[in-house]
């Protein structure tokens, strides 16, 4: 989903399901070539706010009987009818090595390399990492960070510094904005290629009116490339216009690739977006966008393009969110049927619950360097435990001075202690390792079967196969293990935005956000394997205040914070597993909003 920012709020998305209209179509488009540009040294800085109030709790259906509602006024609920009902994971202590990451204050004071120029205040964070050759690279909405594997900070920048677009905003010598809107990149992805040694960082990139703040109707995907193994050197960076990219059978552009995908085999590098029109704000259909790794490595054009599959359906209806897998260091790529990408998508078409997951093949990947590559894509649903939307969380009560200085100001709004958004059952992340795809979503549960239903995490543990030949593939796949992560207690207590590290011996660890009536918003994860599933949950960054951002608080306009639409979690080359989640800490914040994100 598209961030929220205090200068122009951006709206909140949802995708709208179709029905099934036939298989897939490739085009192929050009990526051009953008510019070289460096990342810029230094450290970040911090400042402090402070105060709190006594607040009202919010509304609570005590005998959840309510069908599924918005949480616009109340905790939102969802029927218990087909909710999983696990009994719940245990805590444990852990021992690991970890470091706060960024902030929002550390984001919106990120140098844009533009004289007065700054970054907006954004919410949520979106957290990218990746790790490689002795450095950790750190993404949020609008910032880059990079840190040596002790967690000391080397450079930082604003991602719109780094893709070489200007800042969102200028301002003159004393700081009044002179111009209002720049370009507007959102929903960041980082990943660390151990095949050639290289970075990745990726964002949608929407251009706008520099007098009204108003979409110009242009939107790219931007990908900026490490020059070398050294992430705080100069980039090459790369744009592929995808305005007109939809399925007219949903209707017409222009539109916007929403929430770019990433993932890469030995030979391509690789995109999933769900395109969304810019008027109106329907799905406009998944778009696969599949790029020569080596073309990119490489740098410098001419030649380097995109192929695009598109009109896509899986089961009864259109494919969306198709998360491409990553391979960890030391790991094995697919080189069956000509070298093959997999992807996996979930199937809740209709924002309840379902029992199915896709699994995608790309095959002869091995022709993504030919001047004409000769690529194949098909699907198998398999049935897998059922998964569901999740309800928004509640949390623990705290100081709030945001909320104090709105109520303080207004007078007319409820003082209600924010809810934090729980997102909804897509798939965010894949891993190919040991053999196996490696993934996880958000999903409802109720706890034994009784009690409030809440958000937990379901896990799949898949082991695909593949037939056929190159050009015409068959691709199937079996649940190795599946499961779920969840809190069983009284309270109402979530656990939020999974994603899964898994090294190349199939040793994983699974990553998420701790929050409810008993914690502060929180980064925590399991230990996972596919022979004994997820273990006990293992707090790493334990929260210290409730979440306080604008984006939940009516009189910006929304009831429900907005927490970070993914997290990360990465293998590195020694076979550690690396983590990155938000939660809420004692470090300084802006006015607007307290999250930080915690690096493990």
């Amino acid at each position: 989903m598209r961030c929220i920012r205090i200068c122009l709020c951006g709206m909140l998305f949802a995708m709208v399901a179709g029905t099934a209209f036939g298989q897939g179509s490739q085009t192929t488009s050009q990526v051009r070539f953008s510019g070289t540009t460096s990342m810029i040294q230094g450290g970040l800085s911090n400042s402090a706010a402070g105060g709190e109030f006594i607040k009202e709790g919010p509304e609570v259906d005590s005998k959840f009987t309510k069908p599924q509602i918005t949480g616009d006024m109340s905790p939102a609920r969802i029927s218990a009818a087909h909710v999983p009902s696990p009994a719940g994971s245990s805590f444990a202590s852990g021992a690991f090595f970890g470091f706060p990451g960024m902030t929002h204050k550390d984001q919106h004071d990120a140098p844009t390399g533009v004289e007065h120029g700054g970054n907006f205040q954004l919410e949520p964070p979106d957290q990218g990492l990746a790790v490689g050759s002795g450095y950790v690279v750190e993404a949020v909405n609008n910032a880059v960070a990079v840190y040596d594997t002790s967690g000391h900070l080397l450079a930082t920048e604003a991602t719109s510094a780094l893709f070489g677009i200007g800042a969102n905003y200028i301002t003159d010598a004393s700081g009044n904005e002179i111009v209002s809107y720049g370009p507007d990149p959102t929903d960041p992805r980082v990943y660390y290629d151990a095949d050639t040694g290289r970075f990745f960082v990726t964002e949608l990139v929407f251009a706008t009116d520099p007098e009204t703040g108003d979409d110009s109707g242009t939107t790219a995907l931007y990908i900026a490339v490490s020059q070398s193994s050294d992430p705080t050197g100069s980039w090459n960076v790369f744009n592929l216009d995808v305005t007109n990219d939809g399925d007219a059978a949903y209707g017409s552009c222009p539109c916007f690739g929403d929430q770019p995908l990433i993932g890469a085999d030995n030979y391509g590098f690789y995109i999933n977006t769900n395109a969304f029109s810019l008027e109106t704000f329907t799905f406009r259909g998944a778009q696969l966008y599949a790029i020569s790794k080596q073309a990119l490595v490489s740098g410098t054009p001419p030649g380097v393009s995109a192929v695009r599959f598109h009109n896509l359906i899986q089961a009864e209806g259109p494919a969306y969110s198709m998360q491409p897998a990553t391979v960890p260091p030391g790991g094995a790529f697919e080189t069956a049927n000509g070298g093959t990408e997999y992807f996996v998508s979930a199937l809740d078409f209709y924002g309840t619950v379902d029992n199915r997951v896709t699994v995608w093949a790309l095959t002869n990947t091995s022709t993504l360097g030919d001047a004409t590559p000769d690529l194949h894509l098909t699907n198998k649903v398999i049935n897998t435990q059922t998964y569901g939307q999740p309800p928004n969380a509640q949390q623990q009560d705290g100081p709030t001075p945001l909320l104090y200085a709105l109520w303080n100001a207004y007078r007319t709004y409820r003082n209600h202690l924010e809810l934090v958004a729980s997102n909804d059952d897509r798939m965010q992340q894949v891993v190919f390792a040991d053999g196996k795809l490696w993934t996880a979503l958000d999903t409802s549960v109720q706890m034994r079967g009784t009690g409030p239903v809440r958000a937990g995490i379901a896990y799949f543990i898949l082991s695909p196969s593949l037939s056929g030949s190159a050009t015409e593939p068959v691709v199937n796949a079996t649940v190795a293990k599946q499961g779920y992560v969840a809190i069983n207690s009284p309270s109402q207590n979530s656990v939020l935005y999974p994603s899964i590290g898994v090294n190349s011996n199939g040793q994983g660890v699974m990553c998420f956000s701790v929050v409810g009536q008993d914690y502060y918003p929180s980064a925590a994860y399991v230990p996972i394997d596919a022979t004994n599933g997820a273990g006990s949950i293992v707090i790493a960054g334990p929260g210290t205040k409730p979440d306080d951002g604008f984006s939940g608080y009516a009189p910006y306009g929304y009831r429900v914070g907005r927490w970070g639409d993914y997290s990360a979690a990465v293998a590195d080359e020694t076979g550690s597993i690396w983590i990155a989640n938000e939660y809420v800490s004692d470090a300084a914040r802006t006015t607007y909003a307290n999250w930080a994100t915690f690096i493990t």
